[in-house]
This record gives structure tokens, C-alpha cells and sequence, in this order.
């Protein structure tokens, strides 16, 4: 409510969101905000986008559900209704549709009803909501007809599928294939640390093949709203509906979830290597997030560190620019400024996430012992740099 009531009153406090661009569009008038869900009768189309976590390991569709509740009694006809957010094949028209029904209208026949993942990918300056093509998937070919023409004032390109599955399966496809590359690369790290081989080498050298090969970098873990989440949706409705297990997903998934446990280990092995004990360590962890240039800090495996770590008796201070606070896991941290000084009085810097704006020559220079879990110090390499 606080946020619907700021974004009405013209303040942007979505992160990720053009401060100008949000201020033209507000100013206009053609933008507004509100928690009533009477709007919907005033409108032609109508998004759902809203939040699929995972509660004890299975999907949590109760916001969908709520979503589609609280559009069905306003619904108009001939309205357009798409999903946007990731879940398993099925949910469109086994969970919403229904829900959407229940005052009388039927799709197909009074409204229109479809499936289009959305596909922003925060802090990247390449691709954006224009430029990133949209699949649309509806449950007739009208409603696919309909959904891929309103997308088509938005972005660039819309690829059309036959079905709402195949749009919900794609998506899930598109973050399980990520999040199952990024456990090859952790368990390559794992096993490269174990024989003295540097993997970012190894990586370097596989991507010089022009064909067949995406690279893929190690790191203490995924994180973020998807990649640790989705692939379970699709496991568990692999299990539910066909009672077939998803072997390779499962693995990846048990692989990354060790890694911030490994990364701890880690940092452990380094303090020790250089005299000094976990219990009292002065640790300076540099990122937060769960990706480098946005400010979420959701299931951000650099947070699982640190609680690893502050757990064994360091005392854990960190610099983000785009946090102000950390209270997660149970977990309080003390911010620190980013100056010479700070970093000259820890006893290890961990560089987690490294942002664009932190100047890594002066991180080198001035941290006596430095732990990078990103590669990102590069050639910079000096006796007192750790890499994952």
C-alpha cells in the first residue's frame, strides 16, 4: 500500500525504472496507480504479474490466485487477460482460468485469455523491455492473435506459440538452462581448486571455439526471484503430472545450493593460509546483491555466505551502493563506507558482487588480503588476491 500510495503520489521507487522516464509518463496523465480492482472494468487489457515463490520446496501460486480472484467480478467483455509470471505449464488454464470464470464469462467466448512470460532482466544496459523479444501463448488462436498485437506496441519482436503450456514451458526452460550451466562451471570450480587448476583460465580457453560452446562463471551461488526458484516449478510439476523425475535439474540444484557452504570454506582456508583464525576475522564484504547493479537482495547467495561466516565468530562489515541495510537469514550487518581506510582494517575483503562503479584498482591496492568470488580483479593479480 505504502508503495502504490508513493508511485500515485509520483514518486519512482522501482528500482530499475528510469527516474525521467517514469516522471514523463506520470506526468502525462496516461499513467496511474491504485489497489482497486474495480479499474479493471475500465480496462481493455488486463497484466498479471505478480510473485510464484516456492514454500517448502513447492510452488506457491497464492498470489495468482488472488490476482484472478480480484480481477473475475470486474472482468468486461471482450477484455484481454495475460499472465506474466513464470509458473508451470498447466497454470493459466487449469488455475486462473477457472478463477477468472467464476462470475459467468467464459473464455474464448467473452474474453480473451493468454500466457507471456515477462523477461526483464534487471540492471543489464543492453537489453531492455523493447528489445527483448516476448513469447505469447494463448488458449485459442484468437486470444494468441490478440495478445501477440498488444505486445507488438511494446517491444520489437513477438514470437508466437501454439499453446499457453509452451509459453509457460519456455520460460521455465529458459531459467533452468542457466541455472543448470552455472552448476557445471560451480562443480568445475570445485574440482579445478582441488588439482591447483585455475578455472577462469580453463573458461577462457573453451570459448575461444566458435561452435558449440557458451561460456557460463562460477560464484558462491544463484539468486535473485528466478534462477533459484523456477526450475522447481517445473521439477515438481514433472513429478506431480507424469511422475517423472528431473534427475539433471535436481542435481544442478543440490550443486548451487552447496556453493555458498563451499565459498565460506573457502574464505576459511584463505584466513587460515595466512595466519589468521575465522573467530574475530575483520571481513569487509563488497556486494550484497544477488547480481551485480541492482539493488535486490533476494535469495542472494552472497548474504548465505556472510551468515556462514559471521556464524563462525567473524565480525562482518560490507559496502554495497545500491543497499543501505542488510537484515536477512537473520542476519544484521554493520555498512561500511568504501574508503582506503576501511578497507585497510579488514583483515580479508571479499569482493561478492562486484559493481561497475567500485574502483578494483583501489580495492587491490589497499585490502591486505583479498578474496574475489567473481574473477573480476582480472590481470590485477597481486600474492594478496584469492580467487574462487
Amino acid at each position: 500500500a505504502d508503495r502504490v500510495a508513493a508511485l500515485a503520489a509520483g514518486r519512482n521507487v522501482v528500482p530499475g525504472v528510469d527516474d525521467e522516464l517514469f516522471a514523463l509518463g506520470h506526468g502525462s496523465g496516461r499513467m496511474s496507480f491504485g489497489s482497486d480492482f474495480a479499474a479493471v472494468g475500465e480496462s481493455d487489457v488486463v497484466l498479471l504479474c505478480v510473485p510464484t515463490p516456492v514454500v517448502d520446496h513447492r510452488p506457491d501460486l497464492s498470489y495468482i490466485e488472488s490476482a484472478a480472484r480480484g480481477v473475475a467480478p470486474y472482468l468486461s467483455r471482450g477484455s484481454l487477460v495475460v499472465l506474466e509470471s513464470t509458473t508451470y505449464p498447466g497454470t493459466t488454464e487449469q488455475v486462473v482460468m477457472p478463477l477468472l470464470e467464476a462470475h459467468g464469462l467464459r473464455s474464448g467466448t467473452d474474453f480473451l485469455l493468454a500466457y507471456s512470460p515477462e523477461r526483464v532482466d534487471p540492471g543489464n544496459p543492453k537489453y531492455g523491455l523493447r528489445n527483448t523479444p516476448r513469447v505469447v501463448g494463448g488458449l485459442d488462436p484468437a486470444a494468441t492473435a490478440t495478445a501477440a498485437a498488444f505486445y507488438a506496441l511494446l517491444v520489437d519482436d513477438v514470437h508466437t506459440v501454439s499453446s499457453c503450456r509452451a509459453a509457460e514451458l519456455a520460460k521455465l526452460l529458459e531459467n533452468t538452462f542457466r541455472m543448470v550451466n552455472i552448476a557445471l562451471v560451480n562443480e568445475l570450480a570445485v574440482l579445478c581448486a582441488d588439482q591447483g587448476i585455475d578455472v577462469w583460465e580453463v573458461i577462457d580457453a573453451a570459448g575461444t571455439k566458435p561452435f558449440g560452446f557458451m561460456p557460463f562463471y562460477p560464484g558462491p551461488g544463484v539468486g535473485g526471484h528466478c534462477i533459484p526458484l523456477d526450475p522447481t516449478y517445473l521439477a515438481w510439476q514433472a513429478r506431480r503430472d507424469t511422475g517423472r523425475r528431473l534427475h539433471l535439474v535436481e542435481t544442478a540444484q543440490d550443486i548451487n545450493a552447496q556453493m555458498p557452504a563451499y565459498v565460506a570454506g573457502r574464505v576459511v582456508d584463505t584466513l587460515n593460509d595466512h595466519g589468521l583464525s575465522v573467530r574475530g576475522a575483520r571481513l569487509l564484504a563488497l556486494g550484497v546483491t544477488y547480481k551485480r547493479d541492482v539493488g535486490d537482495v533476494r535469495e542472494s547467495a552472497a548474504i548465505e555466505v556472510l551468515e556462514r561466516l559471521q556464524r563462525k565468530g567473524a565480525e562482518v562489515s560490507f559496502h554495497d551502493p545500491f543497499v543501505e541495510e542488510v537484515h536477512e537469514r537473520g542476519l544484521s550487518l554493520a555498512r561500511s563506507d568504501l574508503t582506503v581506510e576501511a578497507l585497510a582494517a579488514a583483515d580479508c575483503v571479499l569482493l561478492l558482487t562486484p559493481h561497475s562503479s567500485y574502483d578494483l584498482d583501489l580495492i587491490v591496492r589497499h585490502s591486505a588480503l583479498l578474496f574475489d568470488a567473481r574473477n573480476a580483479i582480472g590481470d590485477r593479480h597481486t600474492p594478496s588476491v584469492v580467487t574462487l
